[in-house]
């Protein structure tokens, strides 16, 4: 017999039931992804230097994949966390970029989150909306920054060329993270049914 719940969040587009802050699910599941989140840019950075990091965007794709899979607050966690982890693991991101690219990766699983299971928008507008925000959030810190301690170089020219330089990594997101997510859905989809 399917719980009302669990019918429900079948037609959420989250795959899986959003965790509340009590359950001890929610932790496993954001410290699962965190743990890919370092393994994968530490790959990435071993064999394609630092600039791959910047170019693939490693760090970003299971931020992302935890906010749509797992609802807000697993996409809250793992994006606040994620960077603070791996720059006491492995040094990166380095220190003078880690407060910007923390707010960033808060943000990306924040909206991810949010726009898919509050907002229920498809995968890929949920995703976009998300790299729009986590983008925007870093402008804003970076402009804030800017105004405070000013700069020789103004925040858009900043942030322009980064943008430029992770478009390979944005296309990566958008192709795979919603095939993934489509794999996903149907599983758990499966899975409910079948309990019915």
């Amino acid at each position: 017999m399917t719980s009302q719940t669990e019918v429900q969040t079948a037609s959420t587009g989250i795959p899986f039931r959003a965790l509340e802050f009590r359950d001890v699910r929610l932790y496993i599941f954001s410290a699962a992804f965190i743990s890919l989140d370092v393994l994968v840019p530490w790959l990435t950075h071993h064999f394609g230097g630092v600039q791959a990091g910047s170019t693939f965007l490693p760090m970003f794709f299971f931020i992302l994949l935890a906010g749509l899979l797992g609802g807000w607050r697993a996409g809250l966690l793992v994006g606040l966390f994620t960077p603070l982890v791996s720059f006491g693991v492995s040094g990166m991101p380095l220190l003078t970029v880690l407060p910007q690219i923390t707010i960033e990766c808060l943000f990306y699983g924040l909206i991810a989150g949010l726009l898919r299971g509050k907002f229920h928008l498809k995968v890929i507008w949920a995703l976009i909306g998300a790299m729009i925000a986590g983008r925007l959030a870093q402008l804003g810190f970076i402009t804030a920054v800017f105004l405070l301690y000013g700069g020789e170089v103004s925040p858009l020219t900043y942030m322009w060329p980064v943008v430029l330089q992770g478009l390979p990594g944005i296309a990566i997101q958008l192709t795979l993270i919603p095939l993934i997510m489509r794999i996903a859905e149907k599983w758990h989809q499966k899975r409910v049914y079948e309990r019915c």
